[in-house]
């Protein structure tokens, strides 16, 4: 008899996959009480870049063509440094766990993007998730400073999570010609050259930091980056994309849930009930019955319609 397929490590893989990536929005929360938005980006992507620079290194991958070269290096401007500028400009005000949920709009923006550029259907049902979607932004906007205004964080956030969308439409087939790995370590080097001339600020910053706030920084570099995508992929192989990625819904709510232990946020009604309806629209999009490939999402090797933010 063949003997069982060993499950521990994959669980633990996925375990730590969604801990550092819920884990990642608290701690963005509290780098931000000593670090400025900008420079917090920047060296955050400079830990990553020398993460990437190594597994290049090592691994050795056959070199992109120029034209595929620059169009990842967009991804990682777009995707990764204009994701992350905006995210650290939006959780200034915005509590972290409302940051997940609505980071998970980047759904609806890949919707969108695959009915007008890819001329997708967009049945009736997925209409009526778009709206609970909605309604669930602007549930937890509400309680947010600023409300939902063109300047207040939350619209900073709702930016951030149509960076990200535009990075995931963009990137779909250089995925799947060079691995998400390759196309990640390009776009985090990218990202962080495009946010190089903040990288002093950075430094000068977090020297004067303090040791939890250093050890955020670090953690938001290597945690939530390397050790997660590692860990990622290793549960791809396991349990397969879509089996794997329906446990990303889970990150949003432990993500608040951390933020409350952590980051002493406790979560408001409107952010609990706004988030349901957020996760609930999301997944009627993701069910409306799509015949092309969902794009992956390189920082996590997930679908992007089931991605979490770093």
């Amino acid at each position: 008899m063949t003997p069982s397929r060993p499950t521990l490590l994959p669980i633990l893989a996925i375990s730590t996959t969604i801990l550092v990536w819920a884990t990642a929005f608290p701690a963005i929360k509290l780098a931000l009480t000593q670090l400025e938005p900008l420079p917090l980006a920047s060296i955050r992507y400079a830990i990553a870049a020398v993460l990437a620079a190594m597994w290049l290194i090592w691994n050795r991958p056959a070199r992109m063509p120029l034209p595929h070269l620059l169009l990842c290096a967009g991804c990682g401007i777009v995707g990764g440094a204009g994701y992350s500028v905006l995210l650290n400009i939006g959780q200034q005000t915005v509590a972290a766990g409302a940051a997940s949920f609505l980071i998970k709009t980047e759904s609806l923006w890949m919707a969108t993007f695959a009915v007008v550029l890819l001329k997708e259907r967009f049945p009736p049902i997925a209409w009526g998730g778009t709206l609970l979607c909605i309604v669930g932004i602007g549930l937890i906007a509400s309680a947010q400073a600023g409300g939902l205004t063109l300047n207040s964080g939350a619209a900073f956030v709702l930016g951030a999570a149509l960076c990200s969308a535009t990075g995931f439409t963009v990137q779909r087939q250089l995925v799947s010609r060079y691995g998400a790995l390759h196309v990640a370590a390009v776009m985090f080097i990218s990202a962080a050259l495009a946010l190089s001339p903040w990288l002093s600020q950075a430094l000068a910053q977090t020297g004067k930091a303090s040791l939890a706030v250093q050890g955020w920084i670090g953690f938001l570099g290597i945690f939530p980056t390397a050790i997660g995508l590692v860990c990622w992929a290793y549960a791809l192989g396991t349990f397969g994309v879509a089996r794997a990625g329906n446990f990303l819904y889970l990150i949003a709510p432990i993500a608040m849930l951390i933020a409350w232990l952590i980051a002493g946020e406790p979560p408001k009604m409107s952010t609990v009930l706004g988030g349901m309806l957020i996760l609930a629209g999301v997944v009627i999009v993701n069910m409306r019955g799509k015949t092309v490939q969902a794009p992956v999402d390189v920082r996590t090797e997930a679908p992007a319609t089931d991605t979490a933010k770093l």
